[in-house]
């Protein structure tokens, strides 16, 4: 019999099995080897309510909840139910602080733990018994009879962000809710769970810090040992360099309440049309965003980043006509684009690092970006960037004469869209 089958079997019924010494090293010694082997946190809670389940623990439901360090979410919840057809569920919460979540998250029994400092709750959902939480009397219509719920704390030393504890609850529909084995068994096992989707958290936090805050292509460059100060590779990329119109005089005329919603929108915009190209943005220099564009070809980096482009017109279409209804300040973007050999790696002193990409070709792009506001264009391409297209995808582009780049040493050609020119479809 599988562990799936003979879980739905027990946990359906009553049982009056105790829960072998052996059968719960074998949980234990599963749960520390799949934690050992990075196992996620849905696969840990699957297999560990299955688990339970076939050795005489009568769960029907099972619900985790740890916090994390993301710059939207605020923690993940992981929900198994052992009929469930569509198996176990995870979610992502928002914040707890404010609005309907701070009502929810007052209102549970996990919120009465962490608040009083207890550890593990307790309540029968049969007849006579009190309903002293809202989840309660949810889960009693639901036919359960038994509710558990246990906090495992962090030390502070190991608190990350939000992210100090691991809160489970467990519940049953056998006459009579679960047997003190049972809770023996739930307080004995947990604590190891809890300390493997620790550990896997962890790792999500790492990546998600280091994506957020140096790009997903060096973050993960950074997670793989790529650490050394002046560890760097050459490569070819097409180099995005953008910043916001006219920024200064907006900031100047603007509250200074509606200035980060400003910068906010208008780099979400510009980040999710990179990302969405398959770009990595590198730096976000004030209102300037600096990204790079990567393929064994270079003439399908360029489309890369030139799908970006529209994409971001798009974008910034939608973005200033919802400003625009509710009467905030709205811009446009300059955007250079230009292609070359560039340093991509590790830069900076032993305290301080800066996984960027250096190099001549990064200072022109810069100067390409700023060339817009001369030539009242809002994109411009280097020569080199339309080169690398085929014949008929540089009807597109027209030029817009030689220009001097600041700290350049020869004058160059820069080209922006042929607005009369169709846009070729991808």
């Amino acid at each position: 019999m599988t562990v799936r089958k003979q879980a739905v079997d027990v946990g359906r019924h009553a049982t009056d099995v105790l829960v072998t010494n052996e059968d719960k090293r074998s949980i234990l010694g599963w749960v520390i080897e799949r934690g050992l082997l990075g196992d996620p946190e849905d696969r840990l809670m699957q297999g560990f309510c299955e688990r339970c389940c076939a050795v005489g623990v009568p769960l029907v439901q099972g619900m985790m909840m740890v916090d994390t360090l993301h710059p939207v979410y605020e923690g993940r919840t992981f929900s198994w139910k052992i009929d469930s057809a569509e198996g176990l569920k995870s979610t992502e919460y928002e914040s707890s602080q404010s609005g309907d979540g701070a009502r929810l998250w007052q209102s549970s029994p996990f919120h009465y733990l962490l608040r009083t400092g207890a550890s593990e709750l307790r309540r029968r959902l049969e007849a006579g018994h009190p309903y002293d939480f809202t989840i309660l009397e949810d889960l009693r219509s639901e036919g359960h009879t038994d509710y558990f719920a246990l906090v495992h704390r962090f030390d502070q030393s190991t608190t990350i962000g939000e992210m100090d504890s691991v809160c489970t609850r467990w519940s049953t529909s056998a006459p009579g809710g679960f047997s003190d084995d049972h809770l023996e068994t739930l307080r004995s096992l947990v604590p190891g769970l809890s300390l493997a989707v620790k550990a896997y958290s962890l790792n999500r936090v790492a990546n998600s810090l280091v994506e957020a805050y140096l790009g997903r292509d060096a973050g993960r460059r950074v997670l793989q040992g790529h650490m050394s100060r002046g560890r760097a590779e050459m490569i070819s990329a097409v180099l995005w360099f953008s910043d916001m119109r006219s920024y200064t005089a907006i900031s100047e005329s603007t509250s200074p309440d509606q200035i980060l919603p400003l910068l906010n929108d208008y780099a979400e915009a510009v980040i999710s049309a990179i990302h969405g190209a398959n770009g990595d943005v590198l730096k976000l220099m004030g209102d300037g965003t600096l990204a790079i564009f990567k393929s064994d070809e270079a003439i399908e980096a360029c489309r890369c980043a030139l799908r970006a482009e529209s994409d971001l017109r798009n974008r910034l279409s939608s973005l200033n006509e919802r400003r625009r209804s509710a009467d905030q300040p709205v811009t446009s973007i300059y955007l250079g684009l230009h292609i070359g050999d560039v340093f991509y790696g590790n830069i900076g002193s032993r305290d301080r690092l800066d996984f960027t990409v250096i190099g001549p070709a990064v200072n022109e792009v810069g100067r390409i970006a700023s060339m817009c506001r001369s030539v009242d264009r809002e994109v411009l391409l280097s020569a080199n960037f339309v080169d690398a297209l085929t014949p008929a995808e540089r009807e597109r582009f027209v030029s817009v004469g030689r220009y001097a780049l600041r700290g350049s040493s020869r004058a160059q050609e820069l080209f922006t869209l042929d607005p009369s020119a169709d846009e070729p479809t991808c």
